[in-house]
C-alpha cells in the first residue's frame, strides 16, 4: 500500500508506489507479470479511465495485458475478480491488481454539466442529497427501527481510532473519545463529522498467481482467494440504495429475501464453503459508523436489529470475538475509491499471515470484505489460510 492521506499527487504515483511494495513482497520483477488489472477513478483526467495501461506505461512496458474496470467504490474488488478469472482461465499465472486516487477536497460532488438521466446527478441537483445526507438518513432508519443511539455510532469511531491508530498506512492515526465525536460538529443530523469518512489519496496493489506458480515461487502455504462476490440487487428494490432517490413498487411483487447486502455476503459464503461463524475478522465498508453497524447483520454475524448489542459487547473489537475493521476502516483511512476494496484484501492477507503487528488477530483463519458501488455493484471477498 501506500499511506492514505492528501499529498496533492498523481495516483499514477500512489499506485506505482503500492506495486513495488506489492511486487517486492511477492518475491518477482515487474517482467514476470503477464497481466495488469487497473482499478479506475473517474476524477483524474483521461488517464484515469485507462487505468490498467497508465500503471502498466508508470512501471514501464514490457508487453503484458492490460484491463482497465470502473465500479465505483466496488472497482477493486472487480479488479480482483477479473484477475483471479483470467488465472482461472490460463490466460495468466501471475497478475498485478492496482487501484489508487487522488480525491478532490470535500465531499464528493457530481461531475458539471446538466445530465437529467444520470440519477447521481438528480440526487445532488433535485435533492440537494449529498452523501453525508445519505449516509443520515440511514443512521436515521437504524435508530427509528432498532432503537440505535448517537452513542452507538461513536462507539464505532472510537473502535476504529483505536485499530488505526495502530495501522501505519492509515490517514488518521489518533484514538478518538466518544467525547470527542459528540463535540465534532454535525455534518447531516444525526451524524457528526467524525462519524463520516473524510476523502483521501491512497494506493493499494496485490499480486495474484495460481497456486502453482505460488509454491514454485517459494510460497508453500499462500493466503488464496477462496470467493468473489459482485452481485446485483433483485428486483423490487425495497430500500433506496444510493444514488437513486426512490424504490420499486413491491405493490405486485412481493421484496426478495434476502435483500441486496445479505445476498452479496450470501454469494461469497456459499462460492467459498464458508459462514459467518467460520471468520475470524472482516473489513467491512464504513462510510459512516451507522453504516458499519448494518454490515455487521448483512454479514450475519448477528441478527437483525442487534448489530449495536455486537458493538457493545466489544465482539468487534480488536480481542473480540469477531474483530471488525481491523485496518482502523475508512473511519481511519477516508476514501481512495479505487484503492479501498483492494486495501481491505490487503488488511486481510496481513492478519491470515500473522504480519499485521499489534492489530494482530490471533490465529486468523479466514476473513472477509464487505463493500458496495453505485448502482449496485455488489462487493465481497473471502480469503483464507
Amino acid at each position: 500500500m501506500h499511506p492514505w492521506g492528501k499529498w496533492g499527487r498523481s495516483f499514477i504515483g500512489y499506485g506505482t508506489a503500492a506495486a513495488g511494495a506489492a511486487l517486492a513482497d511477492a518475491g518477482i520483477d515487474w517482467p514476470d507479470v503477464r497481466s495488469v488489472v487497473g482499478a479506475g477513478t473517474l476524477r483524474c483526467g483521461y488517464p484515469g479511465h485507462v487505468a490498467g495501461a497508465a500503471f502498466a506505461q508508470a512501471l514501464g512496458w514490457q508487453g503484458a495485458r492490460v484491463t482497465s474496470v470502473y465500479a465505483a467504490c466496488a472497482s477493486g474488488a472487480q479488479a480482483i475478480d477479473t484477475a483471479r478469472a483470467q488465472i482461472l482461465a490460463g490466460i495468466a499465472e501471475v497478475v498485478l491488481v492496482v487501484g489508487a486516487d487522488s480525491a478532490p477536497k470535500g465531499f464528493f460532488a457530481p461531475a458539471g454539466g446538466d445530465r437529467p438521466d444520470d440519477p447521481d446527478w438528480l440526487r445532488f441537483r433535485l435533492l440537494g442529497a449529498t452523501n453525508p445526507a445519505y449516509f443520515a438518513l440511514y443512521a436515521r432508519r437504524r435508530m427509528a427501527l432498532h432503537g440505535d443511539t448517537t452513542d452507538d455510532f461513536a462507539r464505532v469511531k472510537v473502535k476504529n481510532a483505536a485499530a488505526g491508530a495502530l495501522n501505519p498506512y492509515a490517514r488518521y492515526r489518533t484514538a478518538v473519545s466518544a467525547g470527542q465525536v459528540a463535540a465534532s460538529p454535525v455534518v447531516a443530523d444525526p451524524l457528526r463529522l467524525l462519524d463520516v469518512c473524510a476523502t483521501s489519496d491512497g494506493g493499494a496493489a496485490l499480486v495474484l498467481s495460481s497456486m502453482e506458480y505460488a509454491r514454485r515461487h517459494g510460497a508453500g502455504d499462500p493466503v488464496r482467494i477462496r470467493a468473489v462476490s459482485t452481485v446485483t440487487p433483485v428486483y423490487p428494490a425495497s430500500g433506496p440504495g444510493l444514488p437513486d432517490i426512490a424504490t420499486d413498487s413491491a405493490v405486485a411483487v412481493d421484496p426478495p429475501a434476502p435483500g441486496f447486502r445479505e445476498s452479496i455476503a450470501r454469494a461469497a459464503y456459499e462460492e467459498a464453503a464458508l459462514g459467518p461463524e467460520d471468520l475470524s475478522l472482516a473489513e467491512v465498508y464504513d462510510l459512516s459508523t451507522a453504516m458499519e453497524l448494518q454490515w455487521y447483520e448483512d454479514l450475519g454475524l448477528c441478527r437483525p436489529g442487534e448489530g449495536a448489542g455486537l458493538l457493545r459487547a466489544g465482539a468487534t473489537a480488536l480481542g473480540g470475538r469477531i474483530p471488525v475493521n481491523t485496518s482502523g476502516g475508512l473511519a481511519s483511512f477516508g476514501e481512495a475509491v479505487p484503492a479501498q476494496a483492494i486495501a481491505q484484501v490487503c488488511e486481510l492477507t496481513w492478519q491470515l499471515r500473522g504480519t499485521a503487528g499489534a492489530r494482530q488477530v490471533p490465529g486468523a483463519r479466514a476473513g472477509m470484505t464487505a463493500n458496495q458501488g453505485l448502482f449496485g455493484h455488489g462487493s465481497a471477498v473471502v480469503a483464507v489460510r
